[in-house]
């Protein structure tokens, strides 16, 4: 078992090498007063709607219900939610980012987010392969799933989608044979 403050700073530098490589069109991180994010792995997110509700993200861990290395009010990592997998948890100015950071082979390659939605709301699939979050009563979207990207250590792409169950949605990242670390990017924006 890695220990926390190793994990957290692999992770990061994972993230972080990925992230550059993509470029100027990702997200920025910054404080954002709207988003409130758990202590724990599995406590997850309440973000904000464009009609002002909210909903909550949560991270489903099998390994460990880690606490958040909290390294900036807007930047938090969750180290060993499952095997070979931590979770880098950035806020943005409209919403959140879960970089999902796969270490190797055994790591598993579906992740689960359990969504909760306030009445009145509803995820409806988009053909992009994200899902938007639409008011029921006016029909409009009020935010956004955005469908998932992943790239291994060697800038390559690396097959991801989504599927929904029920209130869950799950990512799945087929990185069988992608260089390791494997960073996959769940992004909701309202």
């Amino acid at each position: 078992m890695r220990h926390a403050r190793d994990g957290a700073a692999a992770a990061m530098g994972a993230a972080s090498r990925i992230l550059v490589a993509r470029g100027k069109n990702e997200p920025q991180e910054m404080e954002n007063p709207d988003v409130a994010w758990g202590q724990r792995a599995r406590d997850g997110v309440w973000v904000p709607t464009k009609d002002g509700q909210r909903i909550h993200l949560g991270i489903d861990v099998a390994a460990a219900d880690t606490v958040a290395q909290v390294l900036r009010p807007s930047l938090r990592v969750f180290v060993g939610v499952d095997v070979d997998t931590d979770i880098v948890a950035q806020t943005t100015d409209n919403g959140v980012r879960l970089l999902t950071v796969v270490h190797g082979p055994d790591a598993p390659s579906e992740f689960r987010f359990p969504v909760s939605l306030a009445d009145g709301l509803a995820l409806e699939a988009m053909p992009s392969g994200g899902y938007d979050v639409v008011h029921l009563r006016y029909g409009a979207t009020v935010g956004r799933l955005y469908n998932p990207w992943a790239s291994d250590s060697m800038f390559r792409q690396v097959k991801a989608d989504y599927t929904l169950e029920g209130s869950v949605v799950t990512m799945r990242v087929q990185h069988a044979d992608a260089y390791y670390p494997v960073v996959a990017d769940p992004h909701y924006a309202r």
